[in-house]
């Protein structure tokens, strides 16, 4: 125990060496996925706008309630005012509804996006792919000049 106590007392009198404040938040901004996380979210945002416009939001249909409103009786519905009332209680499942029908317009739209980016990815790699690897053509000259020379090993 007075070994770990006189390490600890060590440490203390020479200090701990400080890097400084900007140099760490440069290394943590540069490794990468801060910098992809905050590019997905941001577009993410933008996205949003997209699909309020679309699916409708609290204070305007969108395309599809307008849709759905020329459809059945040319008014707009809105569900975000929908409400079950419940011994005096408001239950507003309309909110709900609109926000689960953005959740899923949202994810249809990412997944199209992401199955069309990995089949652009696939097909690049596959590009890559048709030839023969660095290593093989280094194996195949290796056996060449043993072949020239007589070597069996």
């Amino acid at each position: 125990m007075a070994e770990i106590i006189e390490k600890v007392e060590q440490i203390a009198k020479k200090g701990i060496p400080r890097r400084g404040i900007v140099k760490e938040f440069k290394e943590f901004i540069n490794r990468g996925n801060v910098v992809d996380i905050s590019v997905a979210f941001v577009m993410g945002a933008a996205f949003k706008t997209v699909v309020d416009s679309f699916a409708g939001s609290a204070d305007q249909p969108g395309i599809l309630g307008g849709f759905i409103g020329a459809i059945f009786g040319g008014n707009q519905p809105d569900f975000s005012k929908k409400y079950v009332s419940i011994n005096g209680s408001h239950i507003e499942f309309g909110k709900f509804a609109t926000a689960g029908l953005n959740f899923i317009l949202v994810a249809m739209a990412l997944f199209v996006v992401v199955k069309l980016y990995n089949r652009f990815r696939d097909s690049d790699d596959a590009k890559k792919d048709e030839g023969p690897s660095t290593n093989d053509l280094l194996l195949e000259i290796r056996d060449e000049l043993r072949a020239q020379r007589g070597d069996r090993g």
